[in-house]
């Protein structure tokens, strides 16, 4: 009989960048009585977002980090600046990624391959604390 079950993790990034979330995001799992099923977060925010992303090599995080600068700069040219230089440009970055993700859970765990991570990818320079909602869905173990 399928189960589900609701929580959230609140994540304070120090800074604007990626930010891996995967530890937290296993633990709230490792409490829940699922053994296989599907896992979805959602990112409660419209200036930042969620990734999954190479988990080994900050070079290329570095590198999505500089892509996202540059496509969505922060300028003076945007209307909506009612929180600063760096709002319009977080929203337009979160608009090009995802809020939401689903992993599927597999003997209590996620499934991701081996170089990939859960992240929050911050998209101010001064965040606030990031709410993700965690809903699971599936068979207990």
């Amino acid at each position: 009989m399928l189960r589900q079950f609701i929580g959230s993790v609140i994540v304070q990034a120090p800074a604007q960048g990626l930010h891996p979330v995967g530890r937290e995001v296993g633990q709230w799992l490792s409490a829940q009585p699922i053994t296989d099923g599907l896992l979805t977060l959602l990112c409660r925010h419209t200036s930042a977002s969620l990734l999954i992303q190479e988990n080994a090599a900050p070079a290329a995080r570095r590198d999505l980090e500089a892509y996202f600068a540059r496509v969505a700069p922060e300028s003076t040219d945007y209307e909506h600046d009612d929180e600063g230089p760096d709002d319009m440009p977080a929203h337009v970055r979160s608009a090009l990624t995802q809020t939401s993700l689903s992993i599927p859970v597999s003997r209590g765990r996620l499934t991701l391959g081996m170089w990939q991570g859960i992240y929050l990818f911050e998209h101010r320079r001064q965040p606030p604390a990031r709410e993700i909602a965690l809903h699971l869905i599936g068979e207990p173990g």
